[in-house]
């Protein structure tokens, strides 16, 4: 009995330090995989890169160049986009990066614009990344046989597949001969079919290149928002060179399509908690050099000009340069100033509409008078029309009451506005008191508005609704039979006239002739004597 009592405290003991050790690696297991999951879903790190990047206003200088850019075939740099193709047939054109770009992961934005009037186009887009820049050829305006990637926004359907317009990633290593016929669908890595044609907002690609993964990331265009991207497409254990060239190149066929280019931002991604290398440290020195003798000599041409300027103007001397520009406060006050400028203008607008319904309701309440007047003196039908019209006339007359009030309260409104903004430095206590008085004339409308809805239901206590007394019908003045009778002695009337004058015609020309023949017996009579 002694043994067995000593032995279960020693059971316990193994049970409780088997339960401790295995909820200890359940933590620890646990613990581990959020800190792997935490460490996986932390984003990399994004630098622009400005150099490989173009975007508008102030797209191209003056010499139609695009810094850091070439373009080449057909493409048209503008201020504010670049068409790589015109809606011509047959059109070739491209950009490419002057630099090569040597970033072991980036993200390229592409904004562009696809847009024609027929309800098919050709040829397409292409965003490249290869080790050469394919300044022209076959593929999308670019060169064949390219070493890198390529996404293409096929717009044409070669195959006959009814699989277009379609976005598709192509791989090659230089040796690969794309498939026109196919819209290389037998060598795209990746692949989905979105309509990139004639959309109301301009098309978004985002394409990354991060752990040997592309993405590709489309923006439909049918919203305003930059950030509303939805998955195309990815291509896992994809390896392109270490230094290439980026580039957008388009092409035109039998049908054709303007291809506008937007912008085209880069940026470099870096792995979390690697720190990118600072900028200093990618510009050569030479470069370095230049750049700060330019900036010295741009600094002693900027203080002689201000010492030629203060020469010619001595009177502007010691004079703060921050005067000349608008401050904080007086820009505050301004737009307080341009705001009740346009409350104003609205009210002003308020009040005119109101007096022409003034002048309707007197309008409408001058003809109702008149009615009742005219059928007061009926029998018990007319009585009970007056007497509803008596009610419909007390209800205008209310109505004109109560917007003769709201013309006068929107009337001292205008006045105050115009005091304040005659006021110049009490602007805080008179937009305080308009905002007041603007609050009265809301609680006018609610009270104004509570009085209609009372006398509609006064007026129609059954919620039934009272049409205003239908006008007695006219009695006719003239009967059928009466108008038959008009139109018989008209018509006889009108025949009698016309032989009448058809028969003084006649006599007319018998005289006529008379008178002819007369004078030809005279000549006659004169030549035989």
């Amino acid at each position: 009995m002694a043994v067995s009592i000593a032995q279960r405290p020693a059971a316990g003991a193994r049970f409780f330090i088997l339960t401790f050790l295995t909820a200890f690696i359940f933590h620890h297991s646990v613990a581990e995989t959020s800190t792997g999951a935490s460490a996986s879903q932390e984003q990399p790190h994004r630098r622009f890169e400005y150099k490989y990047s173009f975007k508008g206003p102030h797209l191209s200088q003056s010499d139609g160049s695009i810094p850091f850019w070439i373009h080449t075939g057909n493409a048209i740099p503008s201020a504010d986009q670049v068409r790589i193709t015109p809606s011509l047939r047959s059109q070739r054109g491209s950009v490419w990066t002057k630099n090569k770009v040597a970033f072991e992961h980036w993200e390229a934005e592409v904004t562009f614009r696809v847009s024609g009037r027929g309800r098919m186009g050709a040829d397409g887009l292409a965003v490249w990344f290869t080790s050469t820049q394919g300044l022209d050829g076959p593929v999308y305006g670019a060169a064949d046989q390219w070493n890198g990637v390529g996404v293409f926004f096929d717009s044409f359907d070669n195959d006959g597949k009814k699989n277009n317009p379609a976005i598709i990633v192509v791989g090659n290593n230089g040796n690969l001969v794309y498939d026109h016929q196919n819209d290389g669908t037998t060598q795209a890595l990746g692949t989905c079919l979105r309509d990139f044609r004639n959309k109301p907002y301009p098309i978004r690609a985002k394409i990354t290149y991060y752990k040997q993964t592309l993405t590709v990331m489309i923006n439909n265009g049918f919203t305003p928002d930059k950030e509303d991207y939805e998955f195309c497409t990815k291509v896992d254990n994809m390896i392109i060179p270490n230094e290439g060239f980026f580039g957008i190149s388009a092409a035109t066929g039998g049908l054709a399509d303007d291809h506008d280019v937007l912008s085209f931002l880069l940026f470099r991604l870096t792995e979390p908690g690697q720190q990118p290398p600072p900028v200093e440290s990618e510009i050569p020195k030479e470069e370095k050099d230049k750049y700060q003798e330019e900036f010295q000599n741009f600094q002693q041409e900027l203080d002689k000009k201000k010492e030629e300027f203060q020469k010619e103007h001595p009177d502007v001397q010691g004079e703060p340069i921050e005067d000349l520009y608008e401050s904080v406060n007086d820009r505050e006050i301004r737009q307080v100033f341009e705001g009740q400028n346009r409350i104003h203008l609205e009210i002003k607008q308020l009040n005119r509409q109101l007096a022409m319904i003034l002048d309707e309701q007197r309008r409408y309440v001058s003809v109702i008078t008149d009615e009742i007047a005219k059928k007061g003196t009926n029998a018990e039908s007319g009585q009970v029309s007056s007497q509803q019209l008596g009610s419909v006339i007390a209800a205008q007359q209310e109505v004109l009451k109560n917007l003769n009030d709201l013309r006068n309260s929107f009337f001292e409104s205008l006045k105050q506005i115009g005091s304040v903004q005659h006021q110049g430095n009490a602007g805080g206590m008179g937009t305080y008191e308009t905002i007041q008085h603007f609050n009265d004339i809301k609680e006018h409308l609610h009270v104004v508005k509570r009085d209609v809805e009372h006398l509609v239901q006064r007026n129609n206590p059954g919620d039934k609704v009272v049409k205003c007394p239908e006008m007695p019908a006219m009695p006719s003045c003239l009967s059928t039979v009466h108008f038959a009778i008009f139109v018989v002695v008209q018509s006889v009337l009108f025949f009698c006239y016309i032989m009448y004058k058809s028969q003084q015609e006649a006599a007319l020309l018998y005289l006529k002739k008379m008178v002819l023949l007369n004078k030809f017996v005279l000549i006659n009579f004169r030549f035989l004597i």
